[in-house]
């Protein structure tokens, strides 16, 4: 059975979409619906979809993102880019390997995009370096969306104290239940913000997801190595405990 997976943030948006390929392609399974680009990433490695559909602006990790990341993670995946950005899409969609749906999605649009993946997926045609050309022109030509100031530091709870923590000297994120693990050198402290929300006001440039539930700071970074199945381990400077980094993720680490 084909499967596919879902990325969009906007849960009715998502829903719609279910709803078109459920009518328009009955038989396909529908192994993940995700809202954001770093759940899509562990999907994509979970599952190894047939097809993915990816909203290209997603909080975080973006669709584009998600699709050079699918690249390596699974290459047989092909991706569809679900998007509001029309002047900004057409040129990067003519090459024709890579296909696009304009929000909101017309059924018969959605129709002739499901009868061409079928017959690329009978194909066995990847469209990978395609795909890949088409993630470079968009990158290039989207326009960047409004950002709020980087975070530069955090009120944090350690036990019944509240501690003033400089972003800077944070060495890394992780998600633990309802709370955030802020884990600096001197020891950990705890926030209520999600790790979803906390890629929107970080450093984009310093602050790195490698797995769904952590965030690290590049800087505290001492070494990365790469294991025989593809994933990482990162050693940190100033912490003794490793963190694995997600098979999807790895590509943060290219040319280091």
């Amino acid at each position: 059975m084909t499967k596919a997976i879902i990325a969009e943030d906007e849960s009715l948006l998502r829903a719609e979409l279910v709803s078109l390929l459920r009518g328009a392609w009955p038989e396909l399974e529908i192994a993940a619906e995700c809202e954001d680009g770093a759940a899509a990433l562990d999907a994509i490695e979970a599952h190894a979809p047939d097809v993915a559909f990816l909203d290209i602006r997603m909080p975080g990790i973006t669709g584009l993102e998600v699709a050079a990341a699918a690249a390596e993670a699974s290459p047989k995946t092909q991706v569809v880019f679900v998007t509001a950005y029309n002047q900004y899409a057409i040129d990067a969609f003519d090459r024709g390997a890579v296909d696009y749906l304009l929000k909101p999605i017309a059924p018969d649009r959605l129709a002739a995009t499901v009868s061409r993946l079928k017959a690329r997926l009978d194909s066995g045609d990847s469209g990978a370096a395609a795909l890949a050309a088409v993630v470079n022109q968009l990158r290039a030509n989207l326009p960047a969306l409004p950002r709020a100031e980087a975070l530069q530091w955090i009120t944090a709870s350690v036990g019944k104290e509240t501690r003033l923590i400089m972003v800077d000297d944070v060495a890394y994120f992780q998600a633990d239940n309802k709370y955030t693990v802020v884990m600096t050198a001197d020891g950990e402290a705890l926030i209520r913000k999600p790790i979803r929300e906390l890629l929107d006001v970080l450093d984009p440039a310093l602050f790195k997801q490698i797995h769904r539930s952590t965030i690290v700071n590049m800087k505290a970074i001492a070494a990365v190595t790469r294991d025989d199945s593809g994933r990482g381990t990162i050693r940190l400077k100033t912490r003794p405990e490793t963190l694995p980094v997600s098979l999807t993720f790895m590509p943060v680490f290219k040319g280091m």
